[in-house]
């Protein structure tokens, strides 16, 4: 309940400053408009179904590419740890992809798949995959090596070494990253709807500045940092629960 209302305490704030830098006339309402309209605004789009429908659309276009990066990271992580050496072929190439924005491949996704949805699920698995990536494979080769040890001296196969010891060591590592990835996918698929899309979110938010409604372009940056807020708070609990059942 504290921490509820210091968050409370910091949006009142944060609207007071709003409202009066709208008062003070620095800027036009054309420019910033006052939270008033920016609330009226979002509920306009919330009755008619406007914001659900490009919510639902953005939400499920990141399910489909963060469970396919998120497929691979698991591979490739697997992958470090029971064929090293296979990562050696692998690897460099990763490492150089990792440092490649994906919003920068928009133009040849455009010309190679065109601008439906597969272009933007490409986007959004080169965005979410290498954070998971890192993480599951840093979770994967640093399994207590005692442990495995231990398992050895059972008489533990290789395959059930990996599914008993490795694995549950690994998963505070896999949330994390599955966590993090979460976040990359939202900045990359609102990119993506921003240059070619016909909806969702990010469309969302460029047609209403094409059509000089800055009102609706806060509303939808809105909806989009309260959406990850909420897809942030659930993994965060799947983390704590985890680590409870663990303890």
């Amino acid at each position: 309940m504290k921490r509820f209302g210091k968050t409370a305490v910091g949006i009142c704030l944060l609207l007071a400053v709003w409202q009066l830098a709208v008062m003070s006339g620095i800027w036009s309402t054309y420019v910033l408009p006052p939270p008033a309209k920016v609330a009226s605004s979002l509920l306009a789009m919330m009755r008619d179904g406007t914001l659900w429908k490009h919510i639902l659309i953005s939400m499920r276009r990141v399910l489909i590419g963060f469970g396919i990066a998120f497929g691979l990271a698991l591979l490739c992580g697997m992958a470090a740890r029971g064929l090293p050496r296979l990562e050696e072929y692998y690897g460099s190439f990763l490492e150089f992809m990792r440092h490649v924005p994906p919003i920068s491949l928009i133009a040849l996704l455009i010309l190679w798949f065109g601008i439906g949805e597969t272009s933007k699920i490409i986007i959004i698995v080169l965005a979410s995959f290498f954070p998971m990536y890192l993480n599951i494979r840093q979770g994967f080769v640093s399994a207590d090596r005692k442990l495995l040890e231990v398992g050895t001296v059972f008489g533990l196969s290789r395959w059930q070494r990996f599914c008993r010891i490795v694995v549950p060591c690994a998963i505070p590592d896999i949330l994390v990253g599955m966590r993090i990835g979460l976040g990359y996918s939202w900045r990359a698929i609102i990119g993506a709807e921003m240059i070619a899309a016909a909806s969702g979110l990010g469309y969302l938010i460029l047609d209403a500045q094409q059509m000089s409604r800055s009102d609706r372009v806060i509303a939808g940056i809105l909806t989009i940092g309260v959406v990850g807020v909420l897809c942030d708070w659930l993994f965060r609990i799947l983390i704590q629960r985890w680590q409870r059942y663990g303890d």
